[in-house]
C-alpha cells in the first residue's frame, strides 16, 4: 500500500520572479514588549526570493532589521528583537521583496568598474504598524 502526500495546493502555480507578490504581512508584539513576531507569506515561486524587514519607531529610527536570503518556503515567521531602550509606542514594519541580479562567473575582468553588491530587482513591498503599551 502506498500513500501519496501532496503539500502544495495544485491551484497555486509557482510564479516567475516578476510575478511573485506578498500575500500577507503581519506583526504581533510578544507580551514582553521587547520582541515582535513577523509573519510573511508570498505567492509560490519558481526562483527563491530574498527580502529585508525593517522596524522603525515613531520618530522613524530603525530599531530592528532582518534579512531573508533566498527563502525556500513561501510562509515565513521571524522573531525580531527591538534594540531600543524605549519599547512602548507605535512602530512601523516594512518589508521589501527582491531578487538579486545573477552574477556571471565567466565575466571578463572589468578594470575600471568598482566591484559592489549585485543589483536588486524589487518585486513587492508592504508595510504594517503595531503598538506596544506602557
Amino acid at each position: 500500500m502506498s500513500m501519496d502526500i501532496f503539500f502544495a495546493d495544485p491551484d497555486d502555480v509557482p510564479l516567475p520572479p516578476e510575478e511573485v507578490r506578498i500575500r500577507e504581512f503581519k506583526a504581533n508584539p510578544w507580551p514582553d514588549g521587547r520582541r515582535v513576531k513577523i509573519y510573511l507569506e508570498v505567492t509560490p515561486f519558481q526562483k527563491r526570493p530574498s527580502g529585508e524587514v525593517l522596524i522603525t519607531d515613531q520618530s522613524g529610527q530603525p530599531v530592528a532589521s532582518a534579512n531573508i536570503i533566498e527563502t525556500i518556503d513561501p510562509k515565513m515567521e521571524i522573531n525580531m528583537h527591538l534594540r531600543t531602550a524605549e519599547t512602548s509606542g507605535n512602530f512601523t514594519v516594512s518589508v521589501v521583496l527582491f531578487y538579486l541580479a545573477d552574477i556571471e562567473e565567466d565575466q571578463p575582468e572589468l578594470e575600471d568598474k568598482p566591484i559592489g553588491p549585485p543589483e536588486r530587482m524589487v518585486i513587492d513591498e508592504a508595510q504594517t504598524t503595531f503598538e506596544i503599551g506602557e
